[in-house]
């Protein structure tokens, strides 16, 4: 269709206390392997991204509105990788969603937002817009 965006791409981001340690054990547990990590200057892993076999999925630190589980909680946030943001947001906020934090670009490549859907769950609404390096992204994180 004409004027629709294109998903690019789907994965949970897994929000934990002590992603270090978290990245250790899901590399060791599934087999996979650490292929992304961006950091505060104060350590606190801000993304990662493990890959094992067919899978991926990102793991952040707790803070900046994500809460870690706790009980029965399972904070998961969906990734939605697109190629027009602004279509998809649209889209969500047509039909009941709210924001959770507005589009916007934010320095490390993609221009992003979080939105609330109807049902509770949070879902990260990214596009490209700029092709960075690893270590541009974690300078400009940082």
């Amino acid at each position: 269709m004409v004027g629709m965006s294109h998903i690019t791409a789907l994965h949970p981001r897994l929000v934990v206390e002590g992603a270090d340690a978290a990245l250790d054990f899901y590399a060791r547990a599934l087999g996979g392997t650490v292929t992304e990590r961006f950091a505060l200057p104060d350590g606190r892993v801000v993304h990662s991204m493990v890959e094992a076999g067919p899978i991926r999925f990102a793991v952040k630190d707790a803070g900046d509105g994500d809460p870690a589980p706790t009980g029965d909680g399972v904070p998961v946030i969906m990734s939605l990788d697109v190629s027009d943001a602004d279509a998809v947001a649209e889209r969500m906020l047509g039909g009941g969603a709210t924001v959770i934090f507005p589009l916007a670009d934010h320095g490390y490549g993609d221009y992003a937002g979080r939105l609330r859907d109807p049902f509770g769950h949070q879902w990260m609404i990214s596009q490209r817009i700029e092709d960075l390096t690893p270590e541009q992204i974690q300078e400009r994180v940082g």
